[in-house]
């Protein structure tokens, strides 16, 4: 592999993480401040699980209506928190991109975009194919690539237990 397809699937790695980075510490701050200077509401996931319409949509509603709501929100955004930070970091690669994958197909099965026509909030139409799908497909490459290992602390933690095995069995591993 090439130096600039290394750099460019780092690249494509760290942009992810900051998406899901920033996606997840917004979700964990708010109230926050609008752009007229207004309070925006507090975050939470029910609106949106009431609005699925995908395969499971009725699994995603009752989740909306039940008691732990709050946890699940919760739970979502220091998920993408912690995926955020492994993809950027470059630390435990292979795992985040997994979890990552599993969010991003979760979000996409909750409305997968089958009208193809722009709707409310959304910047563009989309049929089958949107973001989250998007997404999901530029992680899978990042994790089949093992970016990690090409940049990152995956590559320093590897590099120590290589050199720990070298001290260990006093030839390379």
């Amino acid at each position: 592999m090439s130096r600039a397809q290394q750099y460019l699937l780092v690249a494509l790695r760290t942009v992810i993480g900051w998406h899901f980075l920033y996606e997840g510490y917004f979700k964990l701050v708010t109230p926050a401040w609008g752009p007229d200077g207004q309070p925006l509401g507090v975050w939470s996931s029910a609106a949106y699980l009431r609005g699925a319409t995908g395969p499971f949509a009725s699994a995603f509603h009752t989740l909306a209506a039940s008691p732990w709501v709050g946890t699940i929100d919760t739970l979502v955004a220091a998920a993408l928190v912690a995926v955020g930070l492994g993809l950027m970091l470059g630390l435990l690669t292979q795992p985040a991109c997994a979890s990552g994958m599993v969010l991003l197909t979760v979000f996409y099965v909750s409305a997968i975009p089958l009208d193809g026509v722009p709707g409310p909030r959304l910047e563009g139409a989309y049929l089958i194919v949107n973001k989250n799908l998007v997404e999901l497909a530029a992680l899978a490459v990042v994790f089949t690539f093992k970016t990690g290992r090409i940049a990152g602390l995956d590559r320093l933690r590897g590099s120590s237990a290589h050199q720990s095995a070298i001290r260990t069995t006093g030839a390379a591993a």
